[in-house]
């Protein structure tokens, strides 16, 4: 957590009376910059954020991480509305001072995903998109001030610890590039907040999982693979465990996080649904009606043995409780994958 300057203990009380104003009769409607919108959660909160009455302004690169097809279908839904506008560009080269333009709120979820692809020469994609494009964002909200800008940390930071429930008060010891550079940006939203007043916020996200998941993630090739009939394939021998934290809890936690959340403040987001990947695909087994074969295969490098989140300090700063059990979200996200390979 950073320390507080004594000029933002008044916290800026015009966000909360915006807030409030919020859909209300003759009220103020809040413009949202959304980084990352046509990503995994970033069209999620997207959504979100226009059904609670605000303008969204959604900006992607479309980077070729994976096929652009499903980012676009990701927004499909949005494009007509009247409440959203998006932008296809990265945060590196657009003109931030005029994506800023009215912008009252960042939601920052644009990053380079990917634990195992960080490694080697890819490191600089990694260092470009989630340290430098932070760092320019902060810079540009110098002269284009924000009521609050939402980061999207990550249980990366924390590292193979066993320390466990990770807590915020731990010291992060990360142990892939990935999660060294999700930690430099965070460190650099603390920066801004405690030299320039930026109103930070960092969340750090355990193992988000739900509809539109990215085709690199677990549950996404799991259920894929089980649904073609073909292997799974897991890294490791299936008894590390996550706590997996579904995308509506998520979603629900950023919103949170710009209503409740102190500047300067760090929170973990967990689903309390602390799991291994062995019990996980006995569920998609009762869920398919049938055996599955499972491949074990060497542990990479960068992945954590386990991850458990203590969501106290959420809790009581932020009134965050996870809803969606293990069973109901993989439940959900199977019946999505279904939809696909349709």
């Amino acid at each position: 957590m950073c320390l507080y300057p004594k000029m933002l203990n008044v916290v800026r009380k015009t966000l909360f009376t915006s807030l409030s104003k919020v859909g209300g009769e003759g009220g103020t409607i809040l413009k949202a910059l959304v980084t990352g919108a046509a990503g995994f959660i970033g069209s999620h909160l997207s959504e979100y954020l226009i059904e609670k009455g605000l303008r969204v302004v959604g900006i992607d690169s479309f980077m070729d991480y994976y096929p652009r097809s499903i980012k676009e279908t990701n927004i499909a839904g949005m494009s007509s509305d009247e409440h959203f506008e998006f932008i296809e560009g990265s945060l590196l080269d657009v003109d931030l001072s005029k994506l800023l333009d009215g912008v009252d709120v960042v939601f920052h979820q644009a990053a380079q995903a990917g634990v195992r692809a960080s490694w080697g020469q890819s490191f600089k994609i990694y260092t470009d998109n989630n340290i430098l494009a932070t760092q320019m964002l902060l810079e540009a909200c110098k002269e284009s001030p924000v009521e609050k800008f939402v980061y999207a940390s990550s249980s990366s930071v924390y590292g193979d610890t066993r320390d466990l429930p990770m807590r915020e008060s731990s010291l992060p010891y990360p142990v892939s590039p990935y999660g060294v550079s999700k930690l430099a940006a965070e460190h650099l939203c603390c920066l801004y907040y405690r030299n320039f007043g930026i109103p930070t916020v960092s969340l750090r996200y355990f193992t988000v999982y739900g509809a539109r998941q990215r085709p690199d993630m677990a549950f996404h090739r799991f259920l894929r693979w089980a649904l073609e009939g073909s292997a799974l394939e897991v890294y490791g021998d299936g008894r590390q465990s996550r706590d997996f934290t579904h995308v509506d809890d998520i979603v629900e936690a950023n919103w949170l996080a710009l209503e409740k959340g102190l500047p300067g403040e760090v929170f973990n987001v967990g689903g309390g649904s602390r799991v291994t990947l062995n019990e996980v695909i006995e569920m998609m087994k009762a869920m398919v009606d049938q055996e599955l074969e499972v491949h074990y295969e060497g542990v990479q490098k960068g992945d954590v043995r386990h991850t458990f989140a203590d969501i106290t300090k959420a809790e009581n700063k932020l009134g965050y409780k996870p809803k969606m059990s293990i069973q109901d979200g993989l439940q959900r996200e199977y019946e999505w994958i279904q939809s696909l390979v349709k």
